[in-house]
């Protein structure tokens, strides 16, 4: 590898023109404003953590494809530019969400793309616990992240919506409006195990015709790192209860959501 020392570091051609500090200060400063991880980012450019790490502390210099792979996953610009500013936009063209629903970019919300074992309360059965797919996607078309639900065994009241993602709040949101009716899943930022932590509100069947608000935590698990998952309803006594129960209780055992009586 052809290079030349600086500080005690080998540094490869491709990063002679990154200003490190730049960069690592530009990144640090839209994890604080977008309230990610720097797990999220490292899975969101595809790089190992370690890398990134020990760029942002200066032990090892950024390459010119490690700043990109970032500035794509981030839709910012690490680098200085004309005039030195480093946090310039990039165009991110027709694949960026309208402002109603955050104004993401593509890039930049690829991490959170796949399918989830979810688990909530069941509304039917004491200390049941329900279980389903959730999968979330870009959908081309709409130019926005979606969502739909598989696996229920209550297949017609699966639902599929939009995702928005604010960066003010920093919250994930999957919001289904049909003719004006609303049902959402506001969740947090995941986890390093990819985790995310939430509340369902919805409308539970009463009496009757009757339908009662109901609201309840919600946990979604990567599916692809979830050993022979079970799907329904999953009731006190099966082999999933008691592991799937301790992971719903998280919820609020560990204060990722509070629901007030």
């Amino acid at each position: 590898m052809c290079g030349f020392v600086r500080g005690g570091v080998m540094v490869s051609r491709d990063t002679d023109q990154i200003d490190n500090e730049t960069v690592a200060g530009a990144v640090r400063e839209a994890l604080a404003r977008r309230r990610l991880s720097r797990q999220a980012v490292a899975e969101m450019a595809r790089v190992s953590l370690s890398t990134l790490e020990k760029a942002l502390a200066g032990t090892r210099p950024f390459t010119l494809a490690t700043v990109i792979r970032l500035e794509e996953a981030l839709g910012t610009r690490l680098r200085e530019v004309g005039n030195g500013n480093a946090s310039s936009p990039v165009d991110a063209g027709p694949t960026l969400a309208d402002d109603s629903l955050g104004a993401y970019s593509r890039q930049a919300v690829r991490w959170i793309e796949g399918a989830y074992l979810t688990l909530r309360p069941s509304f039917s059965e004491p200390d049941g616990i329900y279980s389903y797919v959730t999968t979330i996607r870009w959908i081309d078309d709409a130019g926005h992240l979606g969502y739909a639900e598989s696996k229920r065994t209550d297949a017609d009241f699966e639902q599929v919506g939009q995702v928005s993602m604010p960066h003010l709040s920093g919250h994930i949101y999957l919001v289904t409006n049909e003719g004006g009716q609303y049902r959402m899943m506001m969740l947090g930022r995941p986890t390093v195990q990819g985790t995310l932590y939430g509340v369902l509100s919805t409308l539970e069947v009463g009496h009757g015709s009757q339908l009662v608000p109901s609201v309840g935590p919600v946990v979604l698990m990567r599916l692809d790192r979830i050993t022979d998952p079970e799907f329904g309803l999953i009731a006190p006594g099966k082999p999933a209860h008691r592991r799937y129960r301790a992971v719903l209780d998280e919820a609020t055992a560990q204060d990722f959501v509070r629901i007030h009586r």
